[in-house]
């Protein structure tokens, strides 16, 4: 073989590699557009379990992409539709092109309102019970990944109060899963922590909280039954058994600093998992940049939303 017919063997190769490449991205958009026939909208599941979640599918999502998903745990006494209403997710999901799921807690009310979830040592009849969160988490999970194309390596959760005390259980027992979490007003209440791999953590937390007091404890309006909710741990020996668990230096770097609120990074000399605080001075026990709840006024410092959503997108 001469090399002009050498050159032309291999133009011609390169061509019908190209075209064959073509040809399965084409036969893997079919796929999945057969496999996962969600729309973009809520939609409202129930398992097996009788327990329910909701899901937020962006506006311009398609199932040949592989989206992000965030899940995000209500307060106790919350339930799913209050939190798809109150924190701004449905809406950072549309900007951002993330899926969004709010899971239902533990409620003897036929709405399944009034709910909580069992995050440890806390909260309520889901805790009294022993009630299996993680397991429940963890079928949520697959059930969404079942209906649209999910990105496994950008699967998070966020939650408020009693919801992110169980975002830091799921970061103690599922961080399979969790690449990072971010409560918000709520500590590491777990009752052991062996996560399998490091999991980043972003806390944010009212210095005047009543609710869970930040220098530990519960304050005079957690619950009318004390019974319900537990001796909080503080937000400082939440922050450090974390740099301990995803050995992290000890010494932060401070970045974020605005009228009325500071954020301190934690990062790790043996991963790439890292740790950041963000106090706000006021808002007691509420969202950053949220609705007023129970007439508590939010601080308007930062957003805990889009402060969330940048960090996650950073990990």
């Amino acid at each position: 073989m001469s090399a002009n017919d050498s050159l032309v063997a291999g133009v011609r190769i390169f061509f019908c590699l190209m075209a064959l490449q073509s040809a399965c991205g084409w036969a893997q958009d079919q796929v999945a557009q057969v496999q996962f026939k969600l729309q973009a909208g809520e939609h409202e599941f129930k398992l097996e379990s009788d327990r329910k979640y909701l899901l937020h599918i962006p506006a311009g999502y398609s199932p040949s992409n592989a989206a992000p998903l965030v899940l995000f745990f209500h307060g106790g006494g919350g339930h799913m539709e209050q939190a798809a209403d109150d924190y701004g997710w449905r809406e950072k999901s549309d900007k951002e092109g993330f899926i969004v799921a709010f899971p239902n807690g533990t409620s003897r009310f036929p709405r399944q309102h009034l709910a909580t979830w069992n995050a440890g040592n806390c909260c309520g009849s889901a805790r009294d019970k022993n009630v299996d969160d993680v397991g429940f988490v963890r079928q949520v999970i697959a059930d969404i990944q079942r209906q649209v194309h999910i990105d496994k390596t950008r699967i998070f959760a966020t939650g408020m109060s009693n919801g992110g005390m169980m975002s830091y259980r799921l970061a103690c027992e599922a961080s399979d899963i969790f690449r990072a979490v971010a409560p918000v007003a709520g500590t590491d209440n777990t009752q052991s922590c062996k996560p399998s791999q490091p999991v980043s953590i972003l806390h944010i937390h009212a210095r005047d909280d009543t609710h869970v007091l930040f220098s530990g404890g519960a304050g005079e309006d957690a619950f009318r039954d004390e019974s319900k909710v537990t001796d909080f741990t503080s937000v400082n020996d939440s922050i450090n058994r974390w740099i301990a668990l995803n050995q992290a230096e000890k010494t932060p770097r401070r970045v974020l600093e605005v009228p009325g609120a500071f954020g301190d990074l934690y990062s790790s000399t043996q991963n790439s998992a890292q740790i950041e605080l963000v106090v706000t001075e006021t808002g007691g026990h509420s969202w950053p940049g949220g609705k007023a709840v129970r007439r508590k006024k939010p601080s308007t410092a930062i957003n805990a939303t889009d402060l969330i959503w940048a960090f996650f997108q950073s990990q």
